[in-house]
């Protein structure tokens, strides 16, 4: 329930933004110069470092609560971009991917539910694999080189293992008193899969 309300969140805030008029200008300022963009990831690591660390107090619940709402802003924030262009450029678009999305989950939640193998010792793996995608994607931006196909598949492929680990974390480390920072943790795989599965179809589309 966590993770279905902080889904439809991000989705009424991505909304919102592009409605307002928000997103166009967020995008124009963002494409006027690559260090924008550049800050603006920067940013958006430190938001996301202070909410995992208020997600996981055990102190607070209201600190817990307050640390994934600010999440889910950053990340609206973040995303903003992508769905902006997606809105105005690729109509329907979001749908094929969410649905595309919908069914990647639903495959890796089932799998981590049916074959009750612990699955964190994926965590290490795919901790490498996000930040050498990391590195690559700050390269594009400085250097100016597009990413490709290759990369959102391979992002894809990241994000995917990482709604496997997270979902297995819940079933067999996190506990109950722990669920804020376990909905945190599987909202942010699968937002991040979700956008890479939307910047591949975009790829393909621009492609035609």
């Amino acid at each position: 329930m966590h993770v279905a309300g902080a889904l439809a969140t991000l989705a009424i805030l991505e909304f919102l933004l592009i409605q307002s008029g928000i997103g166009q200008s967020y995008f124009q300022t963002i494409q006027a110069s690559k260090w924008y963009g550049i800050a603006a990831f920067g940013v958006f690591i430190v938001i996301s470092m202070v909410a995992n660390s208020w997600a996981h107090s055990g102190l607070s619940r209201e600190k817990q609560y307050l640390g994934l709402g600010l999440y889910i802003t950053a990340l609206s924030l973040f995303f903003l971009p992508t769905f902006y262009v997606a809105n105005t450029y690729y109509p329907g678009i979001m749908g094929h991917a969410f649905l595309v999305t919908l069914a990647l989950v639903a495959g890796i939640t089932f799998t981590a539910f049916t074959s009750k193998v612990n699955f964190s010792f994926l965590g290490k793996y795919l901790y490498v694999g996000m930040f050498v995608l990391i590195g690559v994607a700050i390269s594009g931006w400085i250097f100016g080189f597009s990413l490709g196909l290759w990369f959102s598949g391979a992002a894809i492929l990241v994000f995917g293992g990482f709604v496997l680990y997270d979902t297995s974390k819940i079933i067999h480390e996190y506990s109950t008193e722990q669920h804020v920072a376990a909905s945190l943790a599987l909202f942010a795989s699968i937002a991040f899969l979700f956008i890479n599965v939307l910047q591949f179809f975009m790829g393909m589309a621009g492609e035609d």
